[in-house]
């Protein structure tokens, strides 16, 4: 689960890569996954989050806490 966003859940999608001739092979479709580091006051501690760059812009607009409760609240451990 590498190409996965903690916070908005992003993850690989599928389709086929067509080539000039027509023929169809499987190919993935990878979201823009980031690793960022981010200070959280309330523990006094660093967290570093694996996040899409939507997640990213999403944790710039509601704060580094709010998005914790996110993560925490789907069941992945930071």
């Amino acid at each position: 689960m590498s190409a996965h966003c903690m916070l908005t859940g992003a993850e690989p999608g599928f389709g086929n890569r067509i080539s000039h001739s027509h023929r169809r092979t499987s190919r993935r479709f990878d979201p823009n996954i980031q690793s960022k580091r981010y200070w959280l006051p309330s523990e006094r501690r660093h967290v570093r989050l694996r996040l899409s760059t939507k997640g990213i812009r999403t944790v710039d607009a509601i704060g580094v806490e709010a998005a914790v409760a996110r993560i925490r609240a789907r069941g992945v451990k930071v």
